[in-house]
């Protein structure tokens, strides 16, 4: 596989030129923030390592949406995969109160969970590649549910998390079907609602371990 070829998946870019992306480019800035927002919450060590992720995030999607090429659309969904799997694991621990053995193979059960609902969700019309993201609201509505008796505020927020995520891939989706009437796409938006969703799922947690007197 060739590293270095270039990438074009996106309705706003019309070329091999690093600019040729504005705002899906300028608008990983809002990860960034999103991420620096977290940090300075006073927060304690997990969610400290979701801001850290979450301006990770921001660089490796700020290097795709510029540079275009292969590695760079790694540096782009490692950083997301690492938040995903970050959060399960301080969900199984702190939301249900999992050794951290525990919560890690629980968490480790996001790959074959994946691996089954991805082609499921690929049959549904328009979807295409947003698919891969579609098991994630999902999973999070899943655990929403049920928390609910548990810890009925931590669910109340994960289901927002969830509804923001769904509207976020539907942006995702719509990119391609719109562009030709609407040619900078709606890919721009799938990065703001994901830098407002993902800070606010690293606020949820905040707000239970400070209830819950740590985390560290």
């Amino acid at each position: 596989m060739d590293w270095t070829a270039s990438v074009d998946g996106y309705c706003e870019r019309l070329g091999p030129e690093v600019w040729a992306e504005p705002l899906n480019a300028v608008t990983n800035l809002a990860f960034v923030i999103a991420g620096l927002w977290v940090w300075r919450r006073g927060t304690p060590g997990p969610v400290r390592v979701l801001a850290a992720l979450l301006i990770a995030i921001g660089v490796g999607s700020g290097l795709f949406h510029t540079l275009a090429v292969r590695w760079a659309g790694v540096a782009d969904v490692l950083p997301i995969l690492f938040y995903v799997l970050a959060y399960i694991f301080f969900a199984n621990r702190y939301y249900w109160r999992l050794r951290p053995v525990w919560a890690g193979a629980v968490t480790l059960g996001f790959f074959p969970y994946a691996a089954a609902t991805v082609p499921l969700f690929g049959l549904v019309p328009g979807l295409g590649s947003s698919a891969g993201y579609a098991p994630i609201p999902l999973l999070i509505f899943g655990y929403a549910l049920a928390l609910w008796r548990r810890l009925p505020e931590v669910a109340r927020g994960l289901a927002i998390g969830a509804a923001i995520l769904c509207l976020s891939i539907l942006f995702r989706a719509l990119d391609m079907p719109l562009c030709s009437g609407w040619p900078r796409g709606t890919h721009f938006l799938w990065h703001l609602l994901n830098a407002v969703m993902l800070a606010w799922m690293a606020e949820v947690l905040r707000r239970h371990l400070a209830g819950a007197g740590g985390g560290r």
